[in-house]
């Protein structure tokens, strides 16, 4: 490796795996150009990587999401739901592409078959609740009735309550860009927050609602935006930090797949907030690994606004 590659590898990346080195060996492996005959190969290392995620459905959700937005481009998952007919994993990984192909695309090819594909999976592997899961994400995006999302809702917590994909999901159809208001979501958000483990992979709910919070004033401009940050000074806000920062950045604490998404949020929040100092520990542990979101809400490139309050905090 090259010196001028070496330095352009360092300091923050995107890394869509976060911490996880194998689902990052493997995403590279699918987001690089194709070469014939290496799709059987591809299809052996996803299944080895669920595999050994076993019955963690929240490592498994979050190995999946990261692999199906790598694979959207290529016709892998058609390939291995043609290679593996009955079997639950292809069929929901599938299922998971054709969610990620719909959230670029902006509207579902074919709901109807996507959801059959997340219904025959469900059969097959009954105990699973990431069928469900992708089925939610079908409905979110399709703009389904509330009760259907609920039923659905309902199915994917009986299976795995504090699944982390599930709960922003529902946190998202609630809001008032979607199918609910600012009331419905702060309902769920108090619901959660009522019973939600503070290490479960649920517990960053309430602080991103805060964030979209955040970010729907910013978007509207206008005075309101210019006093945005007002929000952070609010009981609420500071309840919701003085929480997280109590339990979050204690090493080993969050243990989830996506506990460095959890802790991005947290740094975000506490800049806003004007936190800065609070936030070094935060900024310790999250290392190199930066999330797109929330740091987009600042600007395009993620990456300037990280790096700036990251060496702020550790100064």
């Amino acid at each position: 490796m090259s010196i001028l590659r070496r330095f352009r590898a360092s300091g923050p990346r995107i890394r869509p795996e976060l911490d996880d080195a194998e689902l990052g060996r493997v995403r590279r492996q699918l987001s690089g150009p194709g070469i014939p005959g290496q799709g059987g190969i591809q299809i052996d290392q996803i299944e080895r990587l669920l595999r050994e995620a076993g019955t963690d459905w929240d490592r498994r959700a979050h190995r999946l999401s990261v692999l199906a937005e790598a694979a959207a481009p290529s016709g892998l998952a058609r390939s291995w739901r043609m290679r593996r007919a009955n079997d639950a994993d292809p069929l929901v990984f599938e299922g998971w592409v054709e969610l990620v192909r719909g959230r670029h695309a902006g509207r579902m090819e074919d709901a109807r078959a996507t959801a059959e594909h997340c219904y025959r999976a469900a059969e097959i592997a009954p105990d699973d609740p990431t069928p469900w899961v992708v089925l939610l994400g079908i409905l979110r995006l399709i703009r389904a009735e509330s009760r259907d999302m609920f039923a659905v809702w309902h199915e994917v917590t009986a299976r795995d309550p504090w699944n982390r994909e599930a709960h922003f999901q529902m946190l998202r159809y609630l809001s008032p860009e979607e199918r609910g208001s600012r009331s419905s979501q702060l309902d769920f958000v108090e619901t959660v927050r009522a019973a939600v483990p503070s290490d479960a992979p649920a517990v960053g709910v309430e602080l991103a609602a805060l964030v979209d919070e955040y970010a729907r004033t910013t978007a509207q401009g206008g005075v309101e935006a210019l006093l945005v940050r007002r929000q952070w000074a609010s009981a609420r806000a500071t309840r919701v930090l003085g929480a997280a920062l109590a339990d979050w950045p204690r090493t080993g604490h969050l243990r989830h797949a996506a506990a460095l998404a959890d802790l991005n949020l947290l740094a975000f929040a506490l800049v806003q907030a004007g936190r800065v100092r609070e936030s070094t520990r935060t900024f310790e542990l999250i290392g190199e690994t930066v999330t797109p979101w929330p740091w987009t809400i600042e600007g395009e490139d993620p990456l300037r606004p990280f790096g700036y309050w990251q060496a702020k905090a550790l100064a």
